[in-house]
């Protein structure tokens, strides 16, 4: 018998998320060995009129495909793909890989390969700025343990995230997106932590399943060479298969001119892969009520209660900052209570506090009311 959760995830992701037109192209693509929710998906896009293409693949075989690739192949690859993707309207992508680890040994220079000649070119510039698409993760044994629960006690929190009613979080959004818009001035303060930058005239977007699944986030960035100070991370995460803890960024003028980490040498390898790594491309508030800890899985992790990510690397196209960069490298602050408190200041009056929204406007953001 199909799980009902399972059914009404894909009628999200089809009807809501990507919003399936009659006729439209939409390439599915599962990397791991999840199967129901596929078939679910596909059945979906075919009720609405549209055409599911699938792709399914195996990490491990990835590995293989990345320990032996030259930049040949990888050029080949993307050329490949590159023509699949600018046939399709839509793209849902759903990762389920069994081992987070699976890429830590592919050599740093193979990785950089990988991201600048495949995936800046066919996910980066095509798919994010040419389809509507949505991106998720899908519950195993091996996020239950990065989650420390059982395995039935992340499917039970999984889908309460996932199922969530975003289109009302969709409108509790809209004051949030409207106060960015406005401001010129941020400050974020907490421990180990005082930055300033600006985000006048660069926009706000919000997030509410459109993009990811989780969601709950609204996103901006910073004006190019305005940020100044330091911020420390205080959420663990994952790059290329590999753990960073303890992150910590101080900038000058807009660029990361000292960085350290559990691991500060490959840190600043990874800040090292192009000019724009070392700038910010992203500044995101999130807020999804149900995700309340870091899980080194940034799907989840970006969106949690009371945090905000500040990104090194590539900027959006909708709030466009001018900095351009092979990797987009999501770092989370957590700001509850629990996490050491924090404040953020827009045009120096004080938005929200220890994780909680303090001014009338944005309290339905709080999650006593979006849950």
């Amino acid at each position: 018998m199909k799980d009902p959760r399972i059914q009404k995830l894909a009628e999200n992701l089809v009807g809501y998320s990507v919003n399936v037109q009659p006729g439209e192209n939409v390439l599915v693509e599962m990397i791991g060995s999840e199967r129901d929710l596929v078939k679910a998906i596909v059945e979906e896009i075919g009720k609405a009129g549209g055409h599911a293409f699938v792709q399914l693949t195996d990490r491990t075989v990835l590995r293989s495909m990345l320990m032996t690739a030259t930049e040949e192949s990888l050029r080949t690859w993307a050329e490949i793909d590159l023509n699949r993707m600018k046939q399709m309207q839509g793209y849902i992508g759903i990762r389920a890989g069994e081992n987070v680890n699976d890429l830590s040994d592919v050599p740093e220079e193979k990785m950089r390969l990988y991201n600048s000649l495949y995936s800046h070119p066919v996910h980066s510039e095509q798919r994010v700025k040419h389809t509507k698409w949505v991106v998720l993760r899908y519950p195993n044994a091996s996020m239950a343990q990065l989650a420390n629960t059982s395995t039935e006690a992340f499917e039970d929190f999984y889908f309460n995230v996932c199922n969530l009613d975003y289109a009302n979080m969709d409108k509790a959004q809209d004051p949030l997106a409207e106060l960015m818009r406005k401001t010129d001035k941020v400050r974020i303060t907490g421990p180990g932590t005082d930055i300033s930058f600006s985000i006048k005239g660069i926009g706000a977007q919000k997030c509410s399943g459109q993009r990811n699944i989780p969601d709950g986030e609204v996103y901006s960035a910073p004006v190019r060479d305005s940020v100044n100070g330091t911020i420390s991370y205080n959420a663990a995460t994952l790059y290329n298969g590999i753990t960073f803890e303890n992150i910590k960024f101080t900038f000058e003028n807009g660029k990361i001119v000292e960085a350290a980490s559990n691991d500060t040498a490959r840190l600043n390898e990874i800040l090292d892969s192009d000019e724009g790594a070392r700038h910010i491309g992203e500044f995101a508030i999130g807020f999804n009520p149900y995700i309340l800890h870091p899980m080194k899985d940034i799907l989840f992790d970006e969106k949690i209660a009371g945090s905000l990510h500040f990104t090194p690397g590539q900027a959006y196209e909708v709030t466009d900052n001018g900095n351009r960069s092979s990797i987009h490298w999501d770092l989370v602050l957590i700001q509850r209570p629990e996490y050491g408190g924090g404040e953020i200041y827009f045009d120096d009056r004080l938005i929200r506090k220890d994780g909680l929204f303090v001014i009338p406007e944005l309290e339905a953001l709080n999650p006593e009311h979006l849950k």
